[in-house]
């Protein structure tokens, strides 16, 4: 070299790194977003389909119980049947259920008369709840949920007595 002096000028191991730091920084943030986004929707639709189904479960077991009872105190089966489906549909409707489709079925020990003083009347009675946030997949309606709960009530349990 014929007198130029070179002239080294040193850089810190920062300025070279630091421009790829600059472009991934605050992707952590996102990236934990997205994982929680894509975690919790999944779990909060669980856990709101397992509610939906337990009033559902707790509605039908009312119901059930309901029509039995008013099963029993009517005079006849015809008036029976009739009351029974006015209770499970009044009972529906105080757990939140007021537009499930409905089943009674009405079985007793003593199939030509029901209101006899020893036969055993069972109320079955069958719905559906839909599961929440699940649209008509593939045309074959909403996903829903079937319940169904029995009640056995004696006829001479809940017998009208005559005034002597």
């Amino acid at each position: 070299m014929t007198g130029a002096t070179a002239r080294v000028v040193q850089r810190g191991p920062w300025t070279a790194l630091d421009h790829t730091r600059r472009g991934e920084q605050g992707s952590a943030l996102v990236e934990v977003v997205w994982l929680g986004v894509l975690l919790l929707l999944p779990m909060l639709w669980i856990v709101l389909s397992v509610f939906e189904v337990q009033r559902g479960a707790f509605g039908v077991e009312a119901a059930a119980r309901s029509a039995a009872r008013a099963y029993v105190l009517a005079g006849d089966d015809t008036t029976g049947r009739q009351r029974a489906e006015a209770a499970a549909r009044q009972a529906l409707a105080d757990q939140g259920l007021e537009g499930a489709p409905l089943q009674v079925r009405v079985d007793c020990t003593i199939p030509a008369d029901c209101h006899s003083g020893t036969s055993v009347v069972t109320v079955v009675i069958g719905t559906r709840v839909d599961l929440p946030f699940l649209p008509d997949l593939l045309g074959a309606g909403e996903p829903s949920f079937a319940l169904d709960a029995a009640h056995s009530v004696p006829v001479g349990r809940y017998q009208e007595v005559g005034a002597p």
